[in-house]
């Protein structure tokens, strides 16, 4: 992630009508980003459903994308959980079978204190070394913040390079730019409505939901820091996001023609007013 920037994709998991991973869509998915110059893709996210990939499958699709993109596109791998051992196990496959870096996600459900935080990424870092880690703070779905402090604790690290933050502070975010910016850290915006505004104070990019369906725009925007394309395309995120992710951007996908499949349980379709919400601003908006 240290020469990494722009715009990340968080692909989403394909599934065919058994419930199974798509192979053939996922090649075929990689094949449009990197057409579309998405600058990274990142698999085994959130918005790829890895909270119902088992550990095999997890194994598997890292090991199918890194083949797929080697020398193509780099390839960042959701390796995280609230188990640090568990995590570092499938760290440690990901950089054994070739990852650009690991996507790392606080440990959700345990709340631990910021020192268990701290520690648990570090313990992490060292068992990886040199494979460089992303941080994943999003506190809407774990139940814990990475705070100011730690995170600039974090990104003394040597391989701790960068943090997709999806707390929606900006000014959280000014902080942590002002403050680890002598540590040559990334910031990248988790959240697509806030990627203008992150760029604007420093950040590096975008690990977006919505560039699975505008990847070339997501690309120019964080290229360009374009506004004008900003707004254009500013209610199809924020409307990606009227129901749980990655609901909303699978059936986005498939009103467009990819056919990636339902979500896996507990995750469900939307409701028919969401749905229609969703096409009727892809449509304008695309």
């Amino acid at each position: 992630m240290s020469n990494i920037s722009g715009s990340g994709v968080a692909l989403v998991t394909p599934f065919d009508l058994n419930n199974k991973i798509n192979y053939e869509k996922v090649n075929e998915l990689i094949d449009f980003h990197i057409k579309n110059n998405t600058d990274f893709i990142v698999i085994c996210g959130t918005t790829g459903e890895s909270s119902t990939l088992s550990d095999e499958e997890k194994k598997e699709l890292i090991s199918f994308a890194v083949k797929k993109c080697k020398g193509k596109i780099p390839i960042i791998a959701g390796t995280g959980s609230n188990n640090t051992q568990k995590t570092i196990e499938l760290s440690i496959y990901a950089k054994e079978v070739g990852v650009d870096g690991i996507l790392v996600v606080t440990p959700y459900y345990n709340k631990c204190n910021q020192e268990g935080l701290y520690r648990h990424y570090e313990k992490i870092a060292k068992e990886v070394y040199p494979l460089e880690i992303t941080l994943y703070n999003v506190p809407s779905r774990t139940g814990i913040d990475i705070s100011l402090s730690t995170i600039e604790k974090l990104s003394k690290i040597e391989n701790i390079v960068a943090i997709k933050e999806a707390n929606p502070s900006l000014e959280k975010i000014a902080q942590i730019i002002k403050n680890t910016k002598r540590n040559n850290f990334k910031v990248f915006s988790g959240n697509d409505n806030l990627t203008y505004p992150i760029l604007s104070l420093g950040g590096a990019g975008v690990i977006s939901v919505c560039a699975n369906v505008i990847p070339s725009q997501m690309n120019l925007i964080c290229k360009n820091k374009d506004l004008d394309l900003f707004y254009k395309y500013l209610d199809l995120m924020n409307d990606l996001f009227i129901d749980v992710n990655p609901i909303m951007i699978k059936e986005a996908l498939n009103y467009l023609g990819f056919n990636v499949g339902n979500v896996r349980l507990p995750l469900y379709n939307t409701s028919k007013e969401k749905l229609e919400q969703l096409v009727k601003t892809i449509d304008k908006a695309i």
